[in-house]
């Protein structure tokens, strides 16, 4: 999905700053560092999932991330992915600047 939207995936379940970022991806010199949350049709707590805490922990392994050897981005924001599955198969719906950063 997040490649038919044109990213270039960077980064896939990296351990970082005491967190986990699970897809860092790149398209046009921003990057999005997206947490993917699988739900069950007709459960819509996905973006509950992301409370203060989850945020915190999202933000302080973005940070030692950029504080790498990476180069600099012209924007960086949070997207999730959520992954609906059902027992015909699944969907993504991708929301962009999830929370403030």
């Amino acid at each position: 999905m997040l490649r038919a939207d044109g990213y270039r995936i960077v980064e896939r379940n990296l351990h970082v700053g005491g967190g986990e970022l699970d897809i860092v991806a790149l398209r046009h010199g921003a990057l999005r560092v997206v947490e993917v949350k699988a739900r069950a049709v007709g459960d819509d707590t996905a973006l509950e999932a992301l409370g203060h805490h989850k945020q915190r922990t999202l933000r302080r392994a973005t940070e030692s991330y950029l504080l790498g050897d990476v180069p600099p981005y012209s924007e960086v924001a949070f997207l999730v992915a959520v992954v609906t599955m059902d027992p015909t198969g699944w969907t993504v719906e991708l929301i962009d600047d999830a929370f403030d950063g």
